[in-house]
């Protein structure tokens, strides 16, 4: 059995952060599940273009708010409270940082190592540096 608490991820080397969103990686392809588990904040008022090409995505919005835009049509999705969306198409979208924080619930498929950050084109590499 794995338990782990979030207070204890984000102390340790699973938080990563960046100038628009951090993210603490609570279950990592090290842990053998298949998936990667991850609770991650968007900043408010920021934009971050993301092209998962290696991964497909599931995120459920625990607070906040936000907006999603899909590329390839120009969709524009709002995100509160409750909404689940999910990059079954390795969708290229821009995520936007509504009024407040955005506190998001994030699985990812293939798992993550635990050190990626998105590349000039918004992809994360498939495999990086495993957190210890």
């Amino acid at each position: 059995m794995i338990v782990r608490t979030l207070a204890e991820c984000e102390n340790s080397g699973r938080k990563i952060v960046t100038e628009t969103w951090d993210s603490t990686r609570m279950l990592l392809k090290d842990d053998k599940m298949g998936f990667s588990f991850h609770i991650t904040t968007i900043y408010a008022n920021t934009e971050t273009h993301i092209h998962y090409q290696n991964h497909l995505e599931s995120v459920y919005c625990i607070s906040g708010n936000g907006e999603i835009e899909t590329l390839a049509d120009g969709r524009i999705y709002r995100i509160e409270p409750g909404t689940l969306y999910v990059l079954d198409k390795h969708d290229e979208h821009l995520l936007r940082g509504g009024s407040e924080e955005m506190k998001l619930a994030c699985v990812f498929n293939p798992p993550l190592n635990g050190k990626e950050v998105h590349d000039a084109s918004g992809v994360y590499p498939l495999e990086a540096e495993t957190v210890a």
